[in-house]
């Protein structure tokens, strides 16, 4: 069986993960016993809920043992295979981990796949995977928007946030995107279709000057909140609930490395009679098929811009996952592994 190099969890982090918190070794290959396959893992997931699973406390997914591979999302070629339904050269797509290798099971998450039903295989980790699919049924189905709704998305610039902001669209709503940067800023306008864009750098954290802000951009009211962001961010977002407006948790990527600060402004949700409710891709799967037909029509039509950041090498795995918490990449963030 071929070396395997693959990037192993060392340490829990505390705060930002460093270099010393992973490993990057090479070991043996195991081989195959019936029903096990071999994956050459081609592309690699990068995604801010990785980081939660570093953590001891486990929490919709167990912790990543210490020793083990970075858990991700993987795209690749089966390299050999004991496994009925599975053919040497078949692309497959599951959860599995930033490695070389990866052993497939029958009757385990990993599926196969076509890459020439999508313009390029690394869609299936963009607008086709977990991306496409929170965007979509996160958006459609727990945020419920109506035509005519001012709809507020953070972290507006990332890999879901863009395609949060572009449904909107699609869907008569007007969009207001946050996002740090005025580079970011004008690509939301320009290449996304937001109507405004507001950059929350310029605010150094001071909430009520961004609560204005979004104020200012949005003068009759936030219907829906899309959120990637939390803190101050989201307590400024909900000064400005119009009455039964929702909002969607997706995520509170600026407290995943330090303490939970925690939403101040609740009581709005109280004042406003407004929802807010928790949305984890996982729960619509079964659904896939329907989001994502629906998700490559918009995109043929020419109504979805999907941006992907595609990094190469194994050994840049640690750079590359750091983007996504320093905001430097441009769009969903992928790891060419080989």
């Amino acid at each position: 069986m071929p070396q395997n190099r693959r990037f192993l969890l060392q340490r829990r982090p505390d705060g930002d993960p460093v270099p010393d918190d992973f490993e990057l070794a090479t070991e043996e290959t195991p081989a195959l016993d019936d029903g096990q396959f071999l994956i050459r893992n081609r592309y690699a997931s990068l995604d801010p809920a990785m980081r939660g699973w570093m953590d001891a406390e486990g929490n919709y997914m167990p912790p990543i043992p210490l020793g083990d591979p970075v858990r991700a999302t993987t795209i690749g070629v089966v390299e050999d295979s004991r496994a009925e339904g599975f053919e040497k050269g078949q692309w497959v797509m599951g959860l599995n981990a930033l490695e070389d290798y990866s052993l497939g099971a029958s009757g385990g998450f990993t599926q196969p796949i076509d890459p020439d039903m999508v313009p390029e295989v690394t869609n299936y980790l963009s607008i086709f995977g977990a991306v496409g699919m929170t965007a979509y049924f996160g958006f459609l189905e727990v945020c419920e928007p109506r035509e005519g709704d001012t709809v507020l998305v953070s972290g507006a610039a990332g890999a879901v946030g863009s395609l949060v902001g572009q449904l909107a669209k699609i869907h008569g709503c007007r969009a207001i995107g946050i996002a740090g940067g005025p580079d970011k800023c004008a690509r939301l306008k320009e290449q996304y279709g937001f109507d405004a864009a507001i950059d929350y750098k310029q605010f150094s954290g001071d909430e009520d000057a961004l609560a204005a802000a979004i104020g200012e951009a949005a003068p009759d009211g936030v219907d829906v909140i899309f959120e990637n962001v939390g803190g101050v961010i989201l307590d400024a977002g909900l000064m400005n609930l119009n009455l039964n407006a929702r909002v969607g948790l997706c995520g509170l990527i600026s407290e995943y490395n330090t303490e939970p600060r925690g939403a101040r402004n609740l009581w709005q949700l109280i004042v406003k009679r407004a929802s807010i409710r928790g949305l984890l891709v996982a729960d619509y799967v079964d659904r896939f098929g329907e989001g994502a037909a629906k998700m490559g029509e918009w995109a043929a039509a020419g109504k979805l811009v999907v941006d992907e950041h595609v990094d190469v090498g194994l050994e840049n795995a640690f750079d590359s996952f750091m983007r996504l918490f320093a905001g430097t990449n441009e769009g969903k963030m992928i790891l060419k592994i080989a």
